[in-house]
């Protein structure tokens, strides 16, 4: 039923969906083509606009792992739900333990912004802080070293495993499914890279129907994900110092490292230019989408998926003062990426492109095991 078609001329429509759990505010969001002031006149690119989900594009993914867990036996009725997290997928898993009755402890550490503390606090999550990383793995190892011991502590919990659980990666059809009737063809995507799902889930159903999709990865400078060394990261939400198996490498065409005053610059000039913008995440693909949109073919459908909105962030990315003290303001990107041929041919330090992607675990073809 349309139940604005009745309404007095300029009155706003009603939303045809009310939401009888919270569960129902997750999805179908909103698609906005990004064009001039940002991009160069008379070209621009879609961007999925994921942070008006409740927290974010991993609402989608922990409802849909928690839901599928309870399918199999694996969560039990008001088990305790327990992750590693540098934050969205937090605010996701407490959205689903809301809706399906079970508690859940964050496992993160000291990079973790208070005002996402407090939102997980205030929906009832259990916040566990690492405080020293590993040698080998950094941040994330040492939380998830955590995460094995507060398991142990709690007989019968579960943990979703984002970085290896393969319905992280089928969470994400529905935005597929969402894109397609909102533009019908995509050519090019652009996805940031960190667990794996997103990009996975996504553009494993758009070739599928475009087989023609070029997929182009966002990571971060310092990540190891697609080869490089790893180094400290100052981003949250993209970029990783373990190798996640969700990533899928064969899908993507090009790859993207992009470093954090590149990544501030560009959600900064976002939010000015559209009034739509997110943290590191967005502004790194945002960066890469601005570029793309430049020299690729004008007719070219272009999308970008900005996994969060700002709000997060006013202590980070959009503050002056934390901002300066890491040195993230007054240097714009260069109009173009530095080019590598391989993902080891050097050490990126800003926004760099490789155009051969590779999954730095494989095995060359004839190695003896």
């Amino acid at each position: 039923m349309n139940h604005g078609k009745h309404l007095a001329p300029g009155l706003p429509s009603v939303s045809p969906r009310p939401a009888r759990t919270p569960a129902g505010l997750v999805g179908n969001t909103p698609l906005l083509r990004v064009g001039a002031p940002f991009t160069a006149a008379g070209r621009g690119f879609w961007a999925k606009l994921e942070g008006h989900n409740p927290g974010g594009i991993k609402d989608r993914t922990a409802l849909h792992m928690v839901a599928r867990a309870r399918e199999r036996g694996a969560l039990r009725p008001g088990a305790r739900i327990v992750e590693s997290t540098s934050g969205t997928l937090g605010l996701g898993l407490a959205l689903a333990g809301a809706v399906y009755g079970h508690p859940v402890t964050v496992v993160t550490d000291p990079g973790m912004e208070p005002l996402l503390t407090g939102l997980l606090t205030a929906y009832g999550a259990r916040i566990e802080r690492v405080r020293t990383p590993r040698p080998v793995g950094g941040w994330q190892e040492a939380r998830r070293l955590r995460v094995a011991e507060v398991l142990a502590a709690h007989p019968g919990s579960w943990c979703p495993d984002q970085y290896h659980n393969p319905d992280n990666v089928a969470a994400y059809r529905p935005l597929a499914d969402e894109l397609t009737a909102q533009l019908g063809r995509v050519d090019t995507l652009v996805v940031s890279v960190g667990t794996g799902g997103h990009s996975a889930g996504i553009a494993s159903v758009l070739r599928e129907r475009c087989p023609a999709l070029r997929v182009v990865g966002v990571d971060a400078t310092g990540s190891t994900i697609f080869g490089q060394p790893a180094a400290p990261r100052l981003m949250r939400g993209l970029g990783s110092s373990i190798h996640p198996r969700n990533v899928a490498y064969g899908l993507f065409d090009e790859v993207h490292w992009v470093a954090a005053p590149e990544a501030v610059w560009a959600a900064r000039r976002l939010a000015r230019a559209r009034h739509a913008t997110g943290g590191w995440s967005v502004g790194a693909v945002a960066l890469v989408a601005r570029w793309l949109a430049r020299v690729r073919p004008a007719e070219e459908r272009i999308v970008a998926v900005f996994p969060d909105g700002p709000q997060r962030y006013v202590g980070t990315v959009f503050d002056n003062a934390y901002c300066r003290a890491h040195g993230l303001l007054g240097a714009r990107p260069a109009e173009e990426p530095l080019e590598i041929a391989h993902p080891g041919a050097a050490t990126v330090t800003r926004w760099t492109r490789c155009a051969t992607v590779v999954d730095p675990l494989a095995r060359p073809v004839g190695t003896v095991r």
